[in-house]
């Protein structure tokens, strides 16, 4: 058994070893070669987070999703780019909107250079990802275009938050499907697809990767309160400092709101404070750590992880199943 990095994913068969790591060596090139620019400046800022790393997981996707057709279709790495592209460019707005100072363990973008420049550096590497998407032909261009309109959508919805008569935690959770599940499910789509896998691959494939995508976020929102910045490589509470009402925030609210102890309407009484403060943001941190909502938060997690290891059942027990089966206890591993 060895492990494909950087996610951590415990492969069984070196042949699919073989194949992912390849694939992924080759998306690394691909990645590098299309942040370059013929102005240095752009260069640096569009591969700043690049070279801090990242999981790749949605690359990984595509190289797993491939191993139901021709594993070694020309589109597959370039796909991959694709949607690895699109997602450092909203990592580029989101700290932005967020005003986090860390990302991927290294000083954000806007941080280092200002919110002007992070968010055109995001919208170059937008740029560029349409490039390379034009060579996939029509269908790709649709598909991800459909995904990218979910994507913001669901950006937008978090923003202006639930209507009066919207449960929070239902709103969340499409908020969830659109910010994360629209590009994870196109990683699955895309690899499948471009490998000419059947059609029932593909739909299989595409929600699938859907159902892992908000899992992958809920394993992220309990991070957000559990670890520590090594772990994460962002600064622990960051969603909690700017008011992000993430899934253990959602979790506690309902609770108070169904009669809650004191001690629950004391920790929402802090956390509509000013968390600004780096001791009273501490203690709301300390005391979530310790509360039933993180728990709860972390068994939705492991819920959305199940769904999507369910929608694999029909697939032919290839060792790339095993596989995205892996990918779902890795998710859950990270919110344990």
């Amino acid at each position: 058994m060895t492990v494909v990095e950087p996610f951590g994913l415990s492969v069984r068969d070196q042949t699919l070893e073989a194949d992912v790591q390849a694939g992924l060596a080759a998306v690394e090139e691909g990645l590098l070669e299309a942040t370059k620019s013929d102005v240095p400046f752009i260069t640096e800022s569009a591969q700043h987070l690049l070279r801090a790393g990242g999981k790749r997981f949605r690359p990984l996707l595509v190289m797993l999703a491939a191993q139901f057709g021709d594993r070694h279709a020309p589109g597959l790495v370039p796909a991959a780019v694709v949607v690895e592209l699109t997602h450092l460019a909203t990592l580029y707005h989101d700290d932005v909107m967020d005003e986090a100072v860390v990302r991927r363990g290294v000083p954000s973008a806007n941080t280092r250079w200002g919110n002007s420049v992070a968010v055109l550096t995001g919208d170059f590497l937008f740029a560029r990802a349409s490039h390379i998407l034009a060579d996939l032909g029509p269908e790709a261009v649709r598909i991800q275009a459909e995904a990218f309109e979910r994507l913001v959508t669901g950006q937008i919805l978090e923003t202006a938050g639930p209507d009066q008569d919207r449960d929070p935690i239902d709103h969340y959770l499409d908020v969830l499907s659109g910010k994360t599940g629209s590009l994870v499910a196109v990683s699955g789509r895309f690899g499948a697809m471009m490998s000419g896998a059947d059609e029932s691959v593909v739909n299989i494939l595409t929600q699938y990767g859907e159902r892992l995508g908000v899992a992958f976020q809920l394993a992220d929102d309990v991070l957000d309160i559990a670890s520590d910045s090594h772990e994460s490589g962002k600064t622990p509470g960051t969603d909690l400092r700017e008011g992000i009402p993430t899934l253990p925030v959602l979790r506690l609210r309902a609770l108070a709101a169904a009669g809650g102890s004191a001690e629950d309407l004391e920790l929402c009484r802090l956390l509509d404070g000013d968390l600004s403060d780096d001791g009273r943001h501490a203690e709301v941190l300390h005391r979530l750590r310790a509360h039933p909502a993180l728990e709860q938060a972390r068994r939705d997690t492991v819920r959305y992880a199940a769904d999507a290891r369910a929608m694999l059942a029909p697939l032919p027990d290839l060792p790339a199943k095993a596989a995205l089966e892996g990918l779902c206890d890795a998710v859950v591993h990270r919110a344990g």
